[in-house]
């Protein structure tokens, strides 16, 4: 029962709408109503600039780590080795109940963001050192392309490249998350994908100094 009511209260973390708060608090416009219609991190870069896409970002990774460190709550029965599968799939489970707060929100009318951010905050607290190499991944892709959704598709792929190939991790249940994260991160991006390819995907407003430069040598 415990348990249940922690998985109840991921979700409800997950489901705090950080873009459209802010979009409504400092701006008085809905988020969703611009750009790409997604109440995320990426729409809140294109929209908003990159002090408040920093900002929405952030916050939505926190809320992936705060939700998956519910585990915590858990009676100190739980806490021997002889527990540590249960508590990494419970783990799982908490994280899966915040990306699914992130994008079906309760307090928004259930039309949020893609997930990514908050799946990022997840992998950082079950496997921090796979977050940080998915983290690096992303921040490699924005710096050469500037596609904070081209930059959150190879992170995902990575994440399940790194679960299944470079650290090969045993747990079943964690291998499969992993494909079902990169399944999950492509499919949601469909969109963003067809854009890629036509040329008509936004870039965020950073490191516009590079292309300026570039443009001056030409």
């Amino acid at each position: 029962m415990n348990e249940f009511f922690l998985i109840v209260l991921a979700y409800l973390i997950g489901s705090i709408p950080t873009a459209i708060w802010v979009s409504k608090r400092f701006f008085g416009i809905d988020i969703r109503e611009y750009g790409s219609g997604n109440a995320g991190a990426t729409n809140t870069f294109r929209v908003l600039g990159k002090q408040w896409g920093s900002l929405v970002m952030i916050v939505d990774i926190l809320k992936g780590v705060a939700a998956t460190s519910l585990y915590i709550i858990l009676p100190s029965t739980y806490s021997g080795s002889e527990h540590e599968l249960y508590r990494t799939n419970f783990m799982i489970a908490l994280g899966l109940a915040s990306v699914l707060g992130h994008i079906f929100p309760i307090w928004a009318d259930f039309k949020g963001g893609k997930g990514v951010a908050t799946l990022f905050g997840m992998a950082i607290a079950i496997q921090p050192l796979v977050a940080v190499c998915c983290i690096g991944v992303f921040l490699f892709v924005l710096y050469l392309t500037r596609f904070v959704s081209l930059s959150s598709i190879l992170a995902g792929v990575a994440f399940m490249v790194f679960i299944l190939f470079i650290f090969n991790e045993k747990e079943t249940l964690y291998r499969i998350f992993a494909v079902l994260v990169a399944l999950m991160v492509v499919l949601t991006h469909q969109k963003n994908i067809g854009r890629i390819l036509k040329g008509t995907e936004g870039k965020v407003p950073i490191l516009k100094f590079r292309d300026t430069r570039k443009r001056r040598r030409q």
